[in-house]
């Protein structure tokens, strides 16, 4: 028995491919192939992915933070003003900066006179506004109403302190003590009863043992 064998075409594949076309129909071809390039092209429209929200073409907000306005710092204290007068060369009203001594007075008066009697002032007092700084000449007899003030405010007592009785003007005369812990001073007494001793102070909020040991001397109960 003889083996099978593939028959072989009785044409090529160009004669058959061209007998195909024209069964098929040229007309018929190119709508076909117009037809697959629409369906491709709708089936690609369906597929593709959608375009981004609106939303996702705007700019992102920072999360920058605003620049803090500078510190503006602690408020400035008001200037003293004071009256020089006695034994000094130019004798007025004269503004002082904060904090100023009896000596700043006099030398802002132009200074003292040849006559004057530098012993009978206390140079290192404070300032105090509204007062009058009188400096007496050697030998002067200061009256009474002018000794009382110079260079001290009348009100202020000459001896120690007394924290229990002590106005807020009078605490804060005192070295260290600004006008909050003066203010913590009176409403502790008010709060908690007076002081029995000066070391009691110690129950003051901002006074520890180095400013109880400076306050010590200067103020009783």
């Amino acid at each position: 028995m003889e083996p099978l064998s593939r028959p072989v075409p009785t044409s090529s594949l160009a004669e058959r491919a061209r007998a195909w076309i024209e069964w098929f129909g040229v007309g018929r071809l190119i709508a076909a192939s117009i037809a697959t390039v629409v369906v491709c092209g709708g089936a690609f429209w369906l597929l593709r992915m959608p375009p981004p929200p609106t939303e996702a073409s705007l700019p992102m907000a920072t999360t920058t933070s605003l620049p803090m306005p500078p510190p503006t710092g602690p408020p400035v204290a008001p200037t003293v003003m004071v009256h020089v007068a006695g034994s000094v060369l130019e004798p007025g009203v004269y503004e002082l900066l904060p904090g100023a001594r009896v000596r700043d007075a006099v030398v802002a008066a132009g200074g003292p006179t040849e006559s004057a009697d530098w012993n009978a002032v206390n140079l290192a007092a404070l300032a105090v506004d509204g007062t009058r700084i009188y400096v007496p000449a050697v030998g002067e007899l200061v009256p009474p109403e002018l000794a009382v003030i110079a260079g001290s405010d009348p009100d202020t007592p000459s001896g120690p302190v007394d924290v229990n009785r002590a106005t807020m003007e009078q605490l804060v005369e005192l070295p260290g003590v600004g006008p909050a812990t003066a203010t913590a001073i009176i409403a502790e007494r008010e709060g908690n009863g007076p002081f029995v001793s000066v070391d009691d102070l110690d129950r003051v909020p901002g006074i520890g043992p180095a400013k109880l040991a400076t306050l010590r001397d200067l103020v009783t109960t």
